[in-house]
């Protein structure tokens, strides 16, 4: 197998996982009074601030967020809480129907918004913290976390989160223009490269003979472990953590350096790009470290609550790079998102599935390859024209934005045309033909 299919393999668990992940959390705020409740308080500062101190707050805000007057929009008017909600509804879109994260095209959305690339990442962090915290059971979930195995990844997380926002911190101080663009390039460089597989696969599905088959395969891949695994394991650097006792006889071990250097790419990634670190997780642990699916279920939601809290609090809120009324728009938009998303899937073939997932990533990637000459020109490394930087990222923005606007409306309208036949049912369920 070619390196490029294993990492796009690798990658598209990690999507999948995360996914999964948000649906999880979606199903359980919206299922449960207490957390609509908490949900509908969270949002009572917005109503209050937009409604009774909006003059003032318009006033105080461009300070607050992040200390720099370089935000746009940096306050609060109802237009931009709606505008936040349809950013989340795109992204619960595209979680929920293809089944794959929509969260790698919110950054991309905001920065497009004219939301600075730092503000972004840390919002679309205090999101997923916010969600996690709402929709979690870890009571439920413990006889699938393995304590000693979680413990020691976050050891290496909380570093690498603490390193990934002190890197963006210290480029925004140097130089707002500079962060911005090292954002994008890293947006650029995972979307492109996820991107094309995606789309690899979709033109590969089309002549497969049976989706089934493949994805019986897939979680069969799960469940045993790889070459790369077994010589992971068989290192003997203590301390060795024992894990997986439920799974096999005994138990299986691994060298805990293993497991905070996993915790250390984990936690920068989430720092640096605002994505949670679900979506590395997953495949880490099922790939590289031979966890057992199981495991890494509940170890996964573990995580994500403390390396999201830790990097979106810690390394982003408490410097002034959040904005809530952003974090909550984008949580009720995706809650609505993944339901409407998930429900399609019953009636979409899964082969259409993955070539809309393609086409969404793909977009992302244009955005942000298309805004990043004029940042770079910004910046002295690229010779081109004000003018022509700003037309690029102008189409780059449009681009992203029609795609994803007809996907949405797409998606809905599939809901809508069919809602009387998903009510009755029974229908053909594609959800497993999902990327």
């Amino acid at each position: 197998m070619s390196a490029f299919k294993q990492v796009g393999q690798f990658m598209m668990a990690g999507a999948r996982a995360h996914a999964q992940w948000e649906k999880s959390m979606s199903d359980r705020i919206l299922g449960d009074r207490r957390r609509l409740l908490l949900l509908g308080l969270l949002l009572l500062p917005i109503i209050l601030g937009g409604v009774a101190w909006a003059d003032e707050l318009m006033a105080s805000l461009p300070d607050i967020l992040g200390g720099k007057m370089a935000y746009s929009p940096a306050f609060y008017t109802p237009t931009i809480f709606f505008a936040s909600i349809g950013v989340g509804l795109g992204a619960g879109l595209i979680t929920g129907c293809i089944g794959a994260g929509g969260g790698f095209i919110i950054a991309p959305a905001l920065m497009s918004a004219g939301v600075k690339g730092i503000m972004a990442v840390g919002t679309d962090l205090f999101h997923i913290f916010a969600k996690a915290i709402m929709g979690s059971v870890l009571h439920r979930k413990l006889g699938n976390i393995s304590v000693a195995l979680a413990v020691t990844f976050l050891i290496g997380a909380i570093g690498g989160a603490t390193v990934g926002g002190l890197i963006n911190r210290t480029l925004y101080e140097l130089n707002p223009v500079l962060s911005d663009a090292f954002i994008t390039t890293v947006y650029v460089f995972m979307l492109g490269f996820l991107g094309l597989y995606a789309l690899t696969d979709f033109l590969q599905s089309r002549k497969a003979a049976t989706l089934a088959t493949a994805e019986g395969q897939a979680q069969k891949d799960t469940e045993s472990m790889t070459a790369l695994s077994e010589k992971i394991q068989r290192v003997n650097i203590p301390p060795m953590i024992t894990f997986d006792q439920g799974v096999v006889p005994g138990g299986r071990k691994i060298s805990a350096l293993f497991l905070v250097i996993s915790g250390v790419v984990v936690g920068l990634a989430a720092a640096i790009m605002g994505v949670g670190g679900g979506f590395l997780t997953f495949p880490i642990f099922v790939y590289i470290l031979g966890v057992s699916s199981s495991t890494t279920v509940g170890t996964d939601i573990f995580q994500i609550i403390f390396t999201a809290g830790y990097a979106g609090l810690g390394q982003y809120a408490i410097y002034g790079f959040i904005f809530y009324t952003l974090a909550m728009g984008m949580l009720l938009g995706s809650l609505i998102g993944i339901q409407i998303g998930s429900v399609v899937t019953k009636v979409v073939p899964g082969t259409t599935i993955r070539g809309f997932y393609a086409v969404a990533v793909l977009s992302g990637f244009v955005n942000r390859a298309f805004a990043l000459p004029s940042k770079l020109a910004a910046l002295g490394y690229l010779d081109i024209t004000a003018r022509t930087g700003y037309i690029l990222e102008q189409i780059g923005i449009y681009l992203f934005f029609v795609v994803i606007t007809i996907f949405s409306v797409w998606v809905i309208g599939t809901f809508v045309v069919n809602i009387k036949a998903l009510k009755t049912g029974p229908l053909t369920n594609h959800s497993n033909q999902q990327v």
